[in-house]
Formats: structure tokens, C-alpha cells, sequence
């Protein structure tokens, strides 16, 4: 699995093999000057034979030649951290945008059933952790390379005998931290999964307080959220306690190989095999080879949080699109509004059959109205007529035109829809209305408001229609709220409409302004209108009363009320006195 997420990351990063060459050359000058260091400070101590016998002349070019090493190292190192950053960043920046690139791809369903904190989570704190783990890889491993293969060359040229005891042992640092990675990567798995069930969770209930706080379910939130929290705090912990043994344990054999040194070289400086300075040298040389191996193993964990959080983000990144229109795909020009479904079955689960071989024809410019009892399938209706879901059998056609042949923005450009859930955007009010228009003229904003009657609140907003909506309007009431939207489709124009409770957030005043303004706007056109209150649908050319995902009654309100059947219980439920 690793290996498949460090191939897939080095499929984003060798774009920019430009910059990656770069920083390799950064690491190269910077770290090999850094390495000429260790061998002169040896002959800087050389130069030191004994009392009144230290060569100053010698020992001053050296100091000199030193210095100059490094302020050009850390130059060169300075410079390899800035372009591994904007390597890095551009990296994250590629898979960020594809991860929300994505997102608009991906069938309804998945959000459905997906927790949207949690996909917050895939977007921000996975990326984040991701983009963290590849900075510090990216130059950690070039430095690697190049001062353990500098380091390795000195030492041999000090002494072979010596540079075979520090290679034998410092590698085991390796061994220890793959043997630690395999233990802990599971539990940072877990841990970047409950991160997102925690967001989540917190999404959930900052976004619904009114809700929390009416039903005073403070203290059982908190109860969910400490349960949660606890199991995060357990995967953080265990996760950090192995990857905590890494560091000790590589400095523990670190220490060792430098222990290692120091003997050998003292038994054979004793011998006269090497000066006090070769000594030193080669001690601070077995320090810079063990270095890099430190470094890496010490950020084991944070490149463990960035594997985890790779391979959430790369599970977004595989997810099926949505379908794309079959071959031959046709385009929905100066739509006129004909619909029929034919032997349509559909199912969310297909344990749970919803609607089962419905037939339904639509003639251009009616009026079809849709009603029935909660989970009877009316947005259902609505969700397969706009593909936001597929039907499992059967076909739809609009103007003849199966659906599925249909370019999904081509079809849904043809339908204007307003749901009973509003949702505004922060932004202007302008910005708002003209969300499926943005090229809209200021002239046409004000028509589609007046249409919708939303025109007399906006004048009285602060700025008008340059006042700033909140988040998701909150500083509107629901009803304004609806009047935008509602004033949004009526800006696009379009052949065909879906009004899903589209006035049940309108006081009964506002309501009959706007059932003139839908009548007005339904004039010709196909209109599909989901409804609950039955006083608004009593001009629908068809009403169609659906039970269990069937059609059990058919008519206009005049012969469903003579049938004295589903339709007329519900509508006395509603009247009768």
C-alpha cells in the first residue's frame, strides 16, 4: 500500500522535475561544502602540536576557509528549503484542486451518505498533513543522499577499518524505523479517519445549535463528543508512543557506532595509524552520517500522517464519477417541455424497492402536481428527472430524448428548480440571484426580484442588492431566503420547472403573491410542483397522488375529489372542519 501511495505522490510531483533537480542541486553545494568542514577542523587541530607550538598562520586560513564553507552551506541549504517548498506547494495545490474537482463530479449519493465534515476533513486537514510530510521528505531524503554518500567517501579516506564499523551499525536505524512504521502506521490510519468523524460530528452540530438548544441536548452532545474525542486522543496516543520509540532507539545505536569510534581510533592513534585530528574528524563525520538517518526516523511520524492522509484523500480521488452521457449523446436544443417515463423501477438500496415499473406521460406547458404521504417518492420523482440519480430500469425522456443520451449540464440548464431547503452563497445579493446567470444585467436582476416580490425587502436592506449575505443567509429571514431563490430560477428562464414546497417557508400573504408570480411564470412551460398543502395545487392540469413509489390516484383536483379515494382523505385531513 505505501508503495502504491509514494508512486501515485511522485505522479503529481514529477511535474515539477525542474524544481526537484534544482533543490538536488542545492542539496549537493550546500552539504558537500558541509562536509569539507569535519576534515579541516581535523587539520585546524593538527595545526595545535603542543604548548607554544601552534602554526597560527595555518590555523587562520583554515578559520577563514571555514567560515566561507559556511555561510555558502547555509545558503544552499537556505535555498533548497525554498524550492522544495514551492515544489511541495505546488504538488499539494494539483491534488487539492483534483480533490475539489472531484467533488463536483461525484453522484449525489455519495453525499448522501457521506458525513460532510468528514470530506471537509479529506480537503484541509488530510491535504495539510500530506502536503507537511512531503516538505519535510523532500528534503530530508535529498540531504540524505548526498551526505551519506559524502560522508561514507571522507571516511574512507581517514580509515577504511573505522568507516566498516560505522556502516555495519548506524544502518540498523533503519531496521528499527521500518519496524516501527509497520506497527504505527495502522494507528495514524485510524487516527486521520477519526479526525474526520470528529469534524464531522462538530460540522453537524455548530451548523444546527437552534435545534441543539431547543431541544436541550447540550449534555448529551458533549456525551457524543467526549466519546469521540476520547477515541481520538487513544489513536493519537498509541500512535505517537511508537512512533516516540523511533528516535531513542536510532540515537541509542547511534551513540553506540560513536562509542565504537572513539576506542578504535584511540587504539590506533596510540599505534600512530592517525592523529588526534583524524580522530576528530572522523568523530564528527560518524555524527554527520548518523545525522540525516536521526532526522529521518525522527519525522517517521509525521511521514506516517502523511501516508494515512494520502490514502484518504486518494480514496476521494477513486471514487466513481458520475456516469456520463451514453453514446450517441444529443443535445436538448429549444426544449419543449414533453416528459415520459416508461417502466421506470428505482431503489436507494436495492434491499428497499421505492418505485416499481411507473408509467407517466407529461404534455408540453402542464402543470403536473406530485402528492403523497412522507417516503412516497416525490422528490424521488424529481432527483430521477434531474439525474442526480439514475433509474435502475426503464427510461425518461424529454422531448423524446432518453435522458440518459443527454449531456447532464445541458439537461439541467433546461430545468430551473426550487427546493424547500433554500441555500445562499456569501456574497452580494446581486452575486445571489445571479448565481445560474452571473452575465445577467443589473436591470434583469431587479426584473426576476420584482417577479418573486423579493424587490421591496432587498430596497430595504442596507445596501440593497450590494448588501453582503452571511453564510447560508443568516442574516435573512427564511422566508427572504426563499424569495432569492426563488427569484433565481426566474432569472434563468427555463423551459421547464420543479417546484419542490417552494412556498412553505412564505407567510400565507407572501404565498399568494408568489402563486401569481409562478402562474405568470409557468405559462407554457412543463412545471413539476411537489406539494403539501393541497390549496396550492388546486389549478394543476394533472395531480398525481403517489403511495409507496406507485401511482395509486391520476386526475385533476375536480375528479380526484369525486373519486372519493387517497386524494380526497387527504385533502379533508387538511379542510375539514
Amino acid at each position: 500500500m505505501k508503495k502504491s501511495i509514494i508512486k501515485r505522490l511522485w505522479g503529481y510531483m514529477g511535474k515539477y522535475r525542474a524544481q526537484l533537480i534544482v533543490v538536488f542541486i542545492f542539496a549537493i553545494l550546500g552539504n558537500t561544502l558541509s562536509i569539507f568542514s569535519p576534515l579541516l577542523t581535523g587539520q585546524a587541530i593538527d595545526k595545535i602540536i603542543g604548548v607554544a607550538q601552534v602554526d597560527f598562520k595555518g590555523l587562520i586560513k583554515i578559520i577563514i576557509l571555514l567560515s566561507v564553507i559556511y555561510v555558502f552551506s547555509g545558503l544552499f541549504q537556505w535555498l533548497m528549503s525554498v524550492v522544495s517548498s514551492v515544489a511541495a506547494n505546488n504538488t499539494i495545490h494539483d491534488i487539492r484542486k483534483e480533490a475539489f474537482d472531484k467533488l463536483n463530479t461525484l453522484p449525489l449519493k455519495y453525499f448522501d451518505g457521506a458525513a460532510h465534515g468528514d470530506i471537509i476533513s479529506r480537503l484541509t486537514n488530510d491535504i495539510d498533513a500530506v502536503s507537511d510530510g512531503l516538505f519535510q521528505g523532500i528534503t530530508q531524503v535529498m540531504s540524505a543522499a548526498v551526505i551519506i554518500a559524502g560522508c561514507f567517501i571522507f571516511m574512507l579516506t581517514i580509515s577504511p577499518v573505522i568507516t566498516l564499523t560505522v556502516v555495519f551499525i548506524t544502518p540498523l536505524c533503519f531496521f528499527i524505523a521500518a519496524f516501527i512504521a509497520r506497527h504505527s502506521r495502522r494507528m495514524f490510519a485510524e487516527q486521520s479517519k477519526t479526525v474526520g468523524e470528529l469534524n464531522g460530528y462538530v460540522e453537524e452540530i455548530i451548523g444546527n445549535q437552534k435545534i441543539v438548544k431547543a431541544f436541550s441536548y447540550e449534555e448529551k452532545s458533549l456525551e457524543q463528543f467526549r466519546e469521540i474525542n476520547n477515541r481520538l486522543y487513544k489513536a493519537g496516543q498509541k500512535a505517537q508512543w511508537y512512533s516516540s520509540l523511533t528516535n531513542p532507539t536510532t540515537r541509542l545505536v547511534n551513540n553506540a557506532a560513536y562509542v565504537a569510534v572513539t576506542v578504535i581510533g584511540g587504539f590506533m592513534a596510540l599505534s600512530g595509524r592517525l592523529s588526534v585530528g583524524n580522530i576528530a574528524s572522523f568523530l564528527i563525520y560518524s555524527n554527520q552520517f548518523a545525522k540525516p538517518i536521526n532526522e529521518i526516523t525522527s519525522i517517521a511520524s509525521q511521514i506516517q500522517s502523511a501516508f494515512a492522509s494520502a490514502e484518504r484523500v486518494f480514496a476521494l480521488l477513486d471514487l466513481e464519477r458520475e456516469k456520463p452521457a451514453l453514446i450517441p449523446e444529443e443535445d436538448l436544443t429549444n426544449c419543449e417541455g414533453t416528459v415520459s417515463f416508461k417502466q421506470v423501477s428505482f431503489s436507494y438500496r436495492p434491499e428497499v424497492p421505492l418505485i416499481k415499473n411507473l408509467n407517466l406521460k407529461v404534455d408540453k406547458g402542464n402543470m403536473i402536481a406530485i402528492v403523497g404521504p412522507t417516503g412516497s417518492g416525490k422528490t424521488t420523482l424529481v432527483n430521477l428527472l434531474m439525474r442526480f440519480y439514475d433509474v435502475n430500469s426503464g427510461e425518461i425522456r424529454i422531448d423524446g430524448k432518453d435522458i440518459c443520451h443527454i449531456n447532464r449540464d445541458n439537461l439541467r440548464k433546461a430545468i430551473g428548480m426550487v427546493l424547500q431547503e433554500s441555500w445562499l452563497f456569501s456574497g452580494t445579493v446581486a452575486e445571489n440571484i445571479a448565481y445560474g446567470r452571473p452575465e445577467a444585467a443589473g436591470e434583469d436582476i431587479v426584473k426576476a426580484a420584482k417577479a418573486a416580490r423579493a424587490h421591496g425587502f432587498i430596497k430595504r436592506l442596507p445596501k440593497g442588492y450590494d448588501t453582503m449575505i452571511d453564510e447560508d443567509g443568516g442574516n435573512l429571514s427564511q422566508g427572504q431566503k426563499q424569495l432569492l431563490t426563488i427569484a433565481r430560477v426566474i432569472l434563468i428562464d427555463p423551459p421547464m420547472l420543479i417546484l419542490d414546497e417552494a412556498t412553505s417557508s412564505i407567510d400565507t400573504r407572501t404565498e399568494i403573491n408568489i402563486q401569481k408570480a409562478f402562474t405568470k411564470m409557468m405559462e407554457g412551460r412543463t412545471s413539476f410542483v411537489i406539494a403539501h398543502r393541497l390549496s396550492t395545487i388546486k389549478e394543476a392540469d394533472t395531480i398525481l397522488v403517489l403511495q409507496q413509489g406507485d401511482i395509486v390516484e391520476q386526475g385533476s383536483h375536480e375528479e380526484l375529489l369525486d373519486k372519493k379515494g387517497f386524494y380526497y382523505t387527504l385533502y379533508q385531513s387538511q379542510f375539514a372542519v
